[in-house]
């Protein structure tokens, strides 16, 4: 038992062509890990670099195809017919749909176009 205990306790020294085998994978892995240390710094300087590189009103893109300023709303004014009740609102895209009554009880489907600032459709509905 004392054998077994001595040899695992002494290292015998390696003979001259597997020490060189040794000292390649030795470099091999300080090159490698050099190499992974620049990676994972770009990686770094990108994530700092599109964090503070930012424009200075940045824009954004609506489904519709305009875009909205960041830095305030847009502003639109749409003139509803005198004595039109709003029954409902609806909206895609740039587009809003006021659908509502006038006082003779005709209904009335009105359009807006946010990019183009004005009342594109005036629909009467009729039916039951």
């Amino acid at each position: 038992m004392s054998n077994i205990e001595a040899d695992q306790v002494e290292e015998k020294p390696l003979d001259p062509a597997m020490e060189s085998v040794r000292r390649k994978m030795v470099r091999l892995q300080l090159v490698s890990g050099g190499v992974m240390l620049i990676m994972f710094m770009a990686v770094l300087a990108a994530i700092v670099y599109k964090i503070t590189a930012r424009d200075s009103k940045p824009e954004e893109q609506i489904a519709s195809g305009f875009t909205v300023p960041s830095d305030a709303p847009l502003k639109g004014t749409m003139t509803l017919p005198d004595g039109f009740s709003v029954s409902a609102v609806s909206h895609a895209g740039s587009q809003i749909m006021f659908y509502g009554s006038l006082p003779d009880g005709t209904r009335k489907a009105l359009i807006y176009d946010i990019s183009a600032g004005r009342t594109i459709a005036d629909i009467d509905v009729t039916g039951k």
